[in-house]
């Protein structure tokens, strides 16, 4: 599946430096679906090994995980093109190979953008694509790209297909994904751990999935190599003082670092309270990492657990209600000094939980929305509020 990894004479893997422009070849350690059977959601924890790779890191940095595009998708690509993936093609930095292995192992050949759309309009003297791109036309190129990827472009405006060098020319390298680290390496020597929920979806028509968290869902499992580089993250850090009482906000995958953050306090002994909101579905099926939760409560790493499952009740429940709910114990942590924490989706999620935290300021600490606007700027420059969101 990939080039082999450097390895010495007794077949370990060799430490050659490592990092962003060498990854570790990981060997997948275990792989676990972390949802219940009837769960809408699919979340695998997934172990690697990094014995070996002299790469470190800390409790908030991040994975960057090199993926390969997944054969169906290739093909179906090579279809739309007319070709047949023998063709040899010039991969930069790379040199000449076969274009279906370029499509699998090189190219981002699912994102549609105006670039891309622009190389193809070029390569196919396409009008309606043309057209498209013209600036009057910028409502009717979004209304086209949203939810469509490059295969459906390539049938629509190049009925006729493509030649080898022409579909190649089309793609950008294809970029590593980024997943926060979900685990401490004080509780895990020589491992790392991810949380990864596997991205599948319909859209005009067609079944989608994940580029990244499809292949580690479908394409790898124990034994095989996943090619990876620690991304450190030092705008997310517990703070200095193991004493200080942190909150943490994960919902769904953005768990992950908290995970981190508690296995990492119940390692060191800190003393500071550590305050977990999480939130999901359902609690039968996706109460993520849940044994290991109640274990933390009855060791007294984690203070306090609450916990939103939106789906099991008529009207939906999130994690910024339940932060509402125990408004004065939440502004009377923050008069004590904690640290407050979000991971997880950047669109809507991130801001609701802000907004929330804005009315408990206004409420409990009877200041005006402004005034508790500028007092979370202040926790952010002070690094007191700190956010990891996608």
């Amino acid at each position: 599946m990939f080039n082999p990894p450097v390895t010495d004479s007794d077949g370990s893997v060799a430490a050659v430096g490592y990092g962003k422009k060498h990854p570790f070849p990981a060997p997948v350690l275990k792989e676990v679906l972390l949802n219940g059977k009837g769960s809408a959601k699919e979340t695998w924890h997934i172990e690697l090994s990094l014995e070996g790779s002299g790469m470190g890191y800390e409790v908030g940095d991040a994975l960057a995980v090199q993926p390969v595009n997944a054969p169906d998708v290739v093909e179906s690509l090579l279809r739309a093109a007319g070709l047949g993936g023998s063709e040899s093609v010039d991969v930069r930095n790379v040199g000449v190979k076969p274009l279906g292995e370029a499509l699998r192992e090189d190219f981002d050949i699912t994102g549609l953008t105006r670039n891309v759309l622009g190389k193809l309009a070029a390569a196919t003297g396409s009008e309606a694509l043309s057209a498209m791109l013209a600036d009057e036309a910028k409502e009717s190129l979004k209304a086209y790209v949203d939810g469509r990827q490059i295969v459906d472009a390539v049938r629509d405006f190049a009925p006729d297909g493509l030649a080898a060098e022409a579909l190649a020319g089309l793609f950008r390298k294809l970029p590593p994904r980024l997943y926060s680290i979900a685990s401490s390496p004080l509780a895990h020597p020589g491992e790392v751990h991810l949380t990864v929920g596997a991205v599948r979806y319909r859209s005009h028509g067609v079944e989608r999935k994940g580029v990244c968290s499809t292949f580690l869902a479908d394409q790898v499992g124990a034994g095989d190599r996943v090619p990876v580089f620690v991304q450190p993250n030092k705008n997310f850090r517990l703070p200095e003082d193991p004493s200080v009482p942190i909150i943490l906000v994960g919902p769904g995958t953005g768990i992950a670092p908290f995970r981190a953050f508690i296995e990492h306090r119940a390692a060191t002994g800190a003393a500071g309270k550590s305050w977990l909101f999480f939130g999901d579905q359902h609690y039968l099926h996706d109460f993520l990492y849940q044994l290991e939760w109640q274990d933390h409560l009855k060791r007294g790493t984690l203070a306090r657990l609450d916990v939103a499952f939106s789906r099991d009740q008529p009207e939906k429940l999130y994690v910024q209600h339940r932060m509402l709910e125990h408004a004065r114990e939440l502004h009377a942590w923050l008069e004590e000094g904690a640290h407050f924490y979000v991971c997880g989706d950047a669109s809507r999620m991130a801001a609701d939980v802000h907004d929330a935290l804005v009315t408990i300021l206004e409420q409990q600490g009877g200041m005006t929305r402004d005034a508790a606007e500028a007092r979370l700027d202040e926790m952010k420059h002070a690094k007191r509020y700190q956010r990891d969101v996608y």
